[in-house]
């Protein structure tokens, strides 16, 4: 049917048309390559409930993710009672007052390479620092909330003997949490994956009734977006491609 066959796009994939990709936001038939690309960060939900069936079909394909050692050291506690809810955003607002305290000295926030100015113990406790997203204060409306963790004695951290914090342990919960989010916009729902609980960790592990060795990693909203985004701003691959050295030629065809 004219209109409907499948777009190329500069990479030589087939995209799905703008009108066509709407619908199948709300009917959870897309394609990979377009859930790829219009996954986005999903802050602002309907009432519509996700249900445990829908919940389980997500996690049923979510765990294939790839892991250090193939450990699968993860965990993911689906959280459902407002008032949890509302406790576990309200754990995210003191990072949420450091980074915007870091962003108003003109720092790039939370980022460890080069030193401070903001005082981050007083920014955190500073309630008359704005918070950016209202979600973290209205996290009990939510649909679900889930929170993925991970065994610290399970994750490969090859990096640790290195002068500079750790990013490889990330691999082992990361992916797991990036196609739970693939899967939920393949489903028609959406969620973002958040990291400030993470600053709060003995506070939200007392309230999850998590163990010593599990680590917060990411905080998910998921539910129905009020509204469906089909085009998101990325770097283009020149950007970040090199070929043979980081400092060669860029990435192209």
């Amino acid at each position: 049917m004219a209109g409907t066959r499948p777009r190329t796009g500069d990479s030589g994939a087939k995209l799905t048309p703008g009108a066509e990709l709407a619908d199948r936001c709300e009917t959870g038939e897309m394609e990979i390559y377009d859930v790829m690309r219009t996954t986005f960060a999903a802050r602002d939900f309907t009432d519509d409930e996700v249900t445990d069936e829908v919940l389980y079909r997500i996690f049923d394909n979510a765990r294939f993710a790839a892991s250090g050692g193939n450990r699968q050291g993860w965990k993911i506690t689906v959280v459902r009672d407002p008032e949890r809810k509302k406790q576990l955003g309200e754990l995210c607002l003191p990072a949420m007052r450091v980074a915007a305290a870091q962003t108003a000295a003109g720092e790039v926030y939370w980022q460890s390479y080069e030193p401070s100015s903001v005082n981050i113990e007083e920014s955190m406790v500073d309630e008359s620092i704005p918070v950016w997203i209202p979600m973290f204060k209205e996290m009990d409306k939510v649909p679900v909330v889930l929170v993925a963790t991970v065994d610290l004695r399970k994750v490969a951290s090859i990096d640790k003997e290195q002068d500079r914090i750790g990013v490889v342990s990330g691999g082992s919960i990361y992916p797991l949490v990036w196609n739970i989010l693939l899967a939920a916009r393949n489903e028609g729902y959406g969620g973002a994956l958040t990291t400030l609980l993470s600053a709060m960790e003995p506070e939200a592990k007392e309230l999850l009734g998590l163990e010593d060795y599990e680590a917060v990693c990411a905080l998910m909203p998921l539910g129905k977006p009020k509204k469906q985004l089909t085009r998101l701003s990325r770097k283009p691959v020149e950007e970040f491609v090199r070929r043979e050295r980081a400092d060669g030629e860029p990435f192209t065809i």
